[in-house]
């Protein structure tokens, strides 16, 4: 399974977050607060839906590590933005794509593969930025036919020459 790789634009988005864990995984109180107001969200660019992770500087991918989790959708203008939501600017950069087709319950496996075999045998080194999945309208993370596409941030290896 090989990626895509994108060079992503600036991109806004409006939605909610919460801090957790893996083993304190609020993911989907998260998203029972999101999706009945997504539609209060103006300027949407789409019907897809965001699930990004921001795990901060040199986060070590523990199962106790905590991290910030939003639920959101990509706007084209902050002009207007729901009570009790927040803003969000990726500044873009490059990205390797992943398509996902599968329940949630599959998602460890991707990630294993991702990270344990695709990103250390490729030119790639893992970069300090946001990670996200864009989830379609009719995502449903039960289903076995769900797809969505995991966005992980990348850049190109350093070599011990500095280049």
């Amino acid at each position: 399974m090989n990626p895509r790789i994108v060079q992503l634009p600036e991109t806004r988005l409006i939605g909610i977050n919460m801090k957790m864990s893996l083993l304190d995984n609020k993911t989907a109180l998260l998203w029972k607060q999101f999706m009945p107001r997504r539609n209060e969200i103006q300027h949407r660019v789409n019907s897809d839906c965001i699930s990004m992770q921001i795990y901060g500087r040199n986060w070590n991918f523990s199962p106790q590590s905590v991290f910030t989790k939003w639920a959101a959708v990509e706007v084209s203008s902050f002009s207007s933005i729901p009570p009790e939501m927040h803003r969000y600017t990726i500044e873009g950069g490059s990205y390797a794509v992943f398509k996902h087709k599968g329940s949630v319950a599959k998602a460890p496996e991707i990630m294993h593969y991702i990270f344990a075999d695709w990103l250390p045998n490729s030119p790639y080194q893992l970069d300090d930025r946001e990670h996200f999945e864009i989830l379609p309208e009719s995502y449903n993370p039960l289903d076995e036919n769900a797809e969505e596409d995991i966005w992980i941030p990348i850049i190109i290896k350093h070599t011990d020459a500095g280049t």
